[in-house]
């Protein structure tokens, strides 16, 4: 009995600093979070309690639920692009031959260089005027004249689009390769002595077996995509006419331009709330593929 004691006194101290951690840098500033969405506080300063008026003011908010769906259609349109690319990638550079870890070391490096240092680099890419892509176009006549990527929203969409694939790609290549090489050699040689082909075994052996690194990494995706801001920010600032809003980008504009920092608490709240939804569905779909 006293042995079992001591192991899990062992065991709260371990996982003590985690808790702590936790505590204080989650859940008090969710907390804080839920209390000032429930005032009409002004970042200036003041505030009274107004219950649940900023949460009706949301479902009236037009701008909200259209910045909430563009938000929702670049989450859907990126993270198929993200998966599909990173898995055809590690799948290219699964040895470990030289060129291959070259090409990995290749592929990774953008995910090490900050948002906003590639956000920049890429609206200067893109610009029409000295964009270094454009010029690239025009001198070899594949371009009567350069492309303007951020005038019209699908442009400035797509134009970020490229962006971060380029940036976090390589994220996904690494995790899906370690994720194949963990793989017991002895099931993928019963598969070719069986006479499976190279994509029968990806889609019957290789695939299922890496069932589970695939749909985290999809979950880890998906997330980043709905809290995307950094990007829109620097390469498009919601242009035009806030066709490019994405829902954390109408809370900053909220909070910290128009100095409603209850209503922006609000606007937190149910984002966090959508988002602790779709990665609970997220997940049971994960332990229901693996039950069956």
């Amino acid at each position: 009995m006293r042995a079992r004691r001591s192991r899990q006194s062992q065991g709260w101290l371990f996982i003590g600093p985690a808790l702590l951690f936790v505590a204080v840098f989650v859940l008090v500033p969710l907390g804080q979070l839920v209390i000032t969405s429930l005032t009409d506080r002004s970042l200036l300063g003041g505030g009274r309690f107004v219950g649940f008026e900023n949460y009706l003011r949301i479902w009236r908010d037009a701008s909200f639920w259209r910045a909430l769906a563009f938000t929702a259609k670049y989450t859907i349109i990126l993270t198929p692009i993200l998966m599909g690319l990173g898995y055809a990638l590690a799948l290219l550079t699964l040895d470990n031959t030289p060129l291959k870890r070259l090409t990995r070391t290749i592929v990774f490096v953008p995910v090490i260089i900050g948002l906003s240092s590639s956000s920049l680099l890429w609206y200067w890419l893109l610009d029409e005027q000295v964009g270094l892509f454009n010029k690239l176009l025009v001198d070899l006549h594949l371009l009567k004249e350069p492309i303007v990527w951020f005038v019209t929203a699908d442009l400035a969409f797509w134009a970020v689009v490229i962006s971060i694939t380029w940036k976090v790609v390589g994220f996904g290549m690494v995790l899906f390769v370690s994720g194949i090489q963990s793989i017991n050699p002895d099931i993928i040689e019963a598969a070719i002595m069986d006479g499976a082909g190279y994509w029968s075994r990806v889609r019957r052996v290789i695939l299922p077996l890496t069932r589970r690194i695939l749909l985290l990494t999809t979950l880890v995706s998906a997330i980043g995509s709905m809290l995307a801001f950094d990007q829109f920010y620097i390469m498009t600032s919601g242009a035009p006419r806030g066709q490019t809003f994405t829902a954390v980008y109408w809370i900053y504009q909220n909070s910290f331009m128009s100095f409603k920092l209850g209503y922006g608490s609000a606007l937190s709240v149910v984002l966090t709330l959508i988002i602790l939804v779709f990665s609970a569905l997220q997940i049971a779909l994960t332990v229901r593929s693996e039950a069956t």
